[in-house]
């Protein structure tokens, strides 16, 4: 299964992330089958550039993004992303 999810990247105590698309049970920073954006926690305000036709077209394949992942598509893109995932859960009777 895929996942959507951070890859770390930079030096000690200065990180930034990679939003990459990558086997669910693989770790965190081995390969990954496509890079869909980036995050800088550390700048004022944080940058965040992610690909969104390219996050779409993974969701639509089945990738689950990640918690933290999830969190940064609600804070910085517009709600049609997320509808996908939440259209995937069963409605309740």
């Amino acid at each position: 299964m895929l996942s959507i999810r951070l890859r770390r990247m930079g030096s000690t105590k200065k990180p930034y992330f990679r939003v990459v698309v990558t086997e669910a049970r693989s770790a965190r920073d081995s390969s990954f089958v496509e890079n869909v954006g980036t995050y800088h926690p550390r700048s004022k305000p944080a940058q965040v550039n992610l690909n969104k036709e390219r996050i779409q077209h993974w969701i639509k394949l089945g990738a689950r993004p990640s918690d933290s992942v999830r969190t940064l598509l609600a804070k910085h893109l517009s709600r049609d992303l997320s509808a996908p995932a939440v259209a995937a859960t069963p409605a309740p009777l």
